[in-house]
């Protein structure tokens, strides 16, 4: 054990019946080219690791600082799981997987953590644990007092930021202001900053078919997004549209474009998701820390057959180091 002078990452494990657990280990195994420690329960990565065949140390941590020489270090206020079965919808998994990320967002704010990279919760298995949240950004931002913030998904060939998330489709109408829209692109901007863009290209996507055709197909292209482009370009942003939602993603993959602004969960996520989700990663635009996660959920049809590929969690975390270059190592 080392008291070490290094920020490490913080790494949740999320629901323990899922594939976290898994998809940490191997990661681990196969080597992360920076200091992490897990926030989860040590009991359960030790039984998987058995069962994987990974002959890593699992050793239970007070602090962020006590990275082991060897092994993986292990965060755990909450209390050790039951038994988990895998491929389960359990309260136990839920309430700790929730347990897990609060108490790394605690330790990132109090910066005894360098960023924070989430392996996927079960929404279901959430509510079964008491927690009625649709998911990890809304906890995030509940945590940390955030008001702006945004749920941004990338791979090699797409940004996608979202001006909404989880909510029905017949509520994303309503919700849409001038405001909402001109605060997601000021996101995107500073999304794109940090990846080291230095002049990013904004492009915002129509809500309706061919971008509401001047209103032929809907007004709220000229209700709440024009105005709110208007505004950003105002400010020195370069934003453009609204563009039609079935060929700006093509246009951005291209090259014309270094982010986009969806509005809607679906709209935003199928392009990405389906260019494969192994190279995906979600980030939480918005925050006072770095967070990221795999674009991918629990898995519960795989879980526990050692098969889960990792490189979602491994492109995440190298994803986290990038975005924090700035970010000081010392505690």
């Amino acid at each position: 054990m080392t008291h070490n002078t290094v920020l490490p990452i913080g790494i949740t494990m999320g629901d323990a019946a899922g594939i976290g657990p898994e998809i940490i280990l191997k990661s681990f195994a196969a080597g992360l080219p920076y200091p992490a420690v897990v926030y989860g329960d040590a009991l359960i990565l030790k039984q998987q690791a058995k069962d994987l065949g990974i002959a890593l140390p699992i050793i239970s941590i007070a602090s962020p600082r006590d990275i082991p020489d060897q092994g993986i270090g292990v965060l755990n206020r909450w209390q050790p799981l039951p038994t988990i079965a895998y491929g389960q919808v359990q309260a136990q998994a839920g309430r700790g997987a929730y347990e897990y990320l609060c108490h790394a967002i605690d330790d990132a704010i109090a910066q005894k953590i360098r960023a924070i990279v989430t392996a996927p919760l079960h929404k279901d298995a959430l509510l079964a644990g008491g927690i009625d949240a649709p998911g990890h950004t809304e906890i995030l931002a509940q945590r940390t007092g955030t008001t702006d913030f945004a749920m941004m998904l990338s791979n090699p060939e797409l940004r996608v930021i979202l001006v909404t998330i989880h909510v029905p489709i017949t509520a994303v109408s309503p919700l849409l202001s001038i405001d909402k829209e001109l605060r997601t692109i000021r996101l995107a901007h500073q999304a794109c900053l940090q990846a080291g863009i230095k002049r990013p290209r904004v492009a915002v996507a129509g809500l309706n078919p061919h971008a509401g055709e001047n209103g032929r197909f809907g007004n709220e292209e000229a209700l709440f997004i024009e105005p709110a482009i208007l505004a950003a370009r105002n400010e020195g942003i370069d934003a453009t549209g609204p563009w039609p939602g079935d060929t700006i993603f093509m246009r951005a993959r291209r090259g014309e474009f270094d982010i986009v602004v969806a509005q809607y969960h679906d709209q935003g996520l199928i392009p990405v998701k389906y260019l494969g989700v192994e190279q995906g990663v979600n980030t939480t635009i918005g925050l006072p820390f770095i967070r990221t996660s795999v674009d991918h959920g629990t898995a519960y049809d795989i879980a526990g057959q050692g098969i889960a590929d990792p490189t979602s969690l491994q492109v995440a975390f190298s994803t986290a180091l990038q975005m924090t270059r700035g970010v000081s190592h010392q505690p």
